[in-house]
């Protein structure tokens, strides 16, 4: 094989992804296209009006590359990215790959004092930032002792550097297995880790979910609501339409309903990404607007599982079906996925092509089909390690390549995978371990409810009892006397659907969830009050 070169090669049981020895990723992702005959064609589309074709992103990236190089930043050191969506977060992070830097994109809604752990724990050569981000990015850069070298802002920085950078970039020799790039687990449990990801990861996750599960092709146009910098996003908008000849739309600011519909009117695209909580706020929209979404072939859901009920009403509502996956940041991207000709509302589906699911039990063994038990899962985007994290990469990275996900989950009586929530979410009622994710359904399923979640709280005796916290659509209702009715009315509508061990004892109405960046609810926030 080439240097660089990749094969998909059909076998008799599905597909086998071949990667040439010498890989880098920026190759086959960039480099292709303008050879391909794709150089005039745009890749990114901004909902501000910034429109960058294929040959310009090959430009730009080998600009950034030598950029970064001349500042003296060495092949395998780390480049922080606070990025907005948009061109340059394209630039920075394959110029960096191409010239054999490391790329950490991070969450751009965090605060000084997270920016200061992440620098400080990935011992960065540079930190890129959009402006937007200065106010929180540089007190963390200078509150540290031991500094980055280089703080570049997008707009001021980094851009004059890629102006005044050399065209030419021959890729950095690396292997498949290489370090390629940095991501940041959400904190949807405690502090983030850094999770290492190879060279060939992206090729695997273009491959296996957005080829193979997907259907995705060169004519796709991608529209993810979730952002770049984590991963689900990072497939959606730019690793998956990279990898097909497609185009992405990129919007920068929060994705409302509002903002959200308008970019689908403008844009047409064809697939659309988000996550429960904006799909449920949309709903709520739809009472009064009337979006056009006639463009898009399907929507996908991931960052947290989908109630049944939304899914449904999507669907009642705009036709469209909603492809509920479930992923993790050490797996890059969605792993276990409903499909375009198989959708299992309120379940996850069956693994994706290329991967492979175990439930074992606390002995480490596999449950019986229909118990549950936590997730492994294996499959070649699977991160190398934790950066500087030995303890919690052994019990996470085991042997034989399997990852130990954290995540509760059975199979039911037709093999589908069905989320019951993280390991240490879980809640034992009455002597019977019971699942936050089933009750937040079924609390859902009210009309006055927009979202739920569900933790545990000791009751007088000591005994765990299931506390609700709901946001309402009518944030009135759960006010003064109002509240003590609808507890009552929420309290009847459980019992009526679910075992009667399992209704909520408390009821806490709140404006919103705490969430991480990727829409997951931070229970843990919930259980210390």
């Amino acid at each position: 094989m080439q240097p660089n070169e990749v094969r998909i090669e059909k076998t008799a049981r599905g597909s086998e992804i071949r990667l040439a020895e010498s890989f880098n990723a920026a190759v086959p992702f960039v480099d292709r296209h303008v050879k391909e005959g794709r150089g005039a064609k745009p890749i990114i589309e901004t909902f501000d009006g910034e429109t960058v074709t294929y040959a310009e992103l090959a430009e730009r990236v080998n600009r950034c590359g030598n950029a970064l190089t001349s500042l003296g930043i060495a092949p395998g050191e780390r480049v922080l990215m606070i990025v907005k969506d948009c061109p340059a977060f394209y630039y920075a992070f394959w110029g960096a790959i191409k010239a054999g830097i490391v790329p950490v994109p991070l969450n751009t809604l965090l605060r000084a004092k997270d920016y200061e752990y992440m620098i400080a724990d990935s011992g960065s050569a540079a930190v890129i930032y959009s402006p937007e981000f200065a106010g929180e990015v540089e007190p963390a850069a200078a509150a540290l002792a031991r500094k980055p070298r280089h703080m570049l802002r997008t707009e001021d920085g980094l851009d004059r550097l890629i102006a005044g950078a050399s065209v030419s970039l021959a890729p950095h020799p690396a292997k498949p297995t290489d370090d390629g790039f940095w991501l940041y687990s959400s904190g949807s449990t405690g502090r983030p880790k850094g999770a290492v990801h190879r060279q060939r990861d992206m090729v695997v996750t273009s491959q296996r979910y957005g080829v193979e599960t997907l259907g995705a092709r060169e004519n796709d146009v991608f529209f993810s609501a979730a952002k770049l910098f984590f991963a689900y996003g990072l497939g959606n908008a730019m690793t998956f339409p990279l990898w097909v000849g497609g185009t992405a739309i990129l919007l920068a600011p929060r994705p409302t309903p509002d903002l959200t519909f308008e970019a689908i009117r403008r844009f047409r695209p064809t697939l659309y990404f988000g996550v429960p909580t904006l799909y449920a706020a949309q709903l709520a929209a739809l009472d009064t607007a009337r979006p056009d979404l006639s463009s898009l072939r399907f929507c996908c859901s991931a960052g947290e599982a989908l109630p049944a009920d939304i899914f449904r009403r999507w669907k009642e509502r705009t036709g469209l079906l909603v492809l509920d996956g479930w992923g993790s940041t050490e797996l890059l991207h969605i792993a276990i996925s409903n499909t375009p000709e198989d959708q299992q509302p309120g379940k996850s589906g069956r693994p994706v092509p290329g991967y492979e699911a175990r439930i074992v039990g606390e002995d480490g063994k596999p449950v019986k089909q229909g118990e549950s038990g936590t997730l492994h899962m294996r499959g070649d985007s699977t991160a190398r390690t934790y950066w500087n994290q030995p303890a919690r990469s052994a019990a996470t990275m085991l042997e034989g390549g399997w990852l130990n996900t954290g995540d509760t989950y059975y199979q039911d009586e037709k093999g589908y995978y069905v989320y019951a929530g993280r390991a240490d979410d879980m809640l034992k009622v009455g002597g019977i371990w019971t699942s936050p994710i089933e009750i937040e359904g079924r609390l859902i399923e009210h009309p006055k409810v927009l979202e739920a979640a569900i933790v545990g709280r000791a009751d007088a005796d000591n005994l765990i009892k299931p506390e609700a916290w709901i946001v309402l659509k009518d944030k009135s209702a759960g006010e003064g006397a109002a509240a003590a009715a609808l507890e009552a009315e929420l309290r009847e509508h459980c019992k009526k659907g679910l075992a009667p061990y399992k209704y909520p004892r408390w009821f806490n109405f709140v404006a919103e969830l705490p969430k991480t960046a990727t829409g997951k609810i931070q229970r843990f926030k919930l259980r210390a009050g």
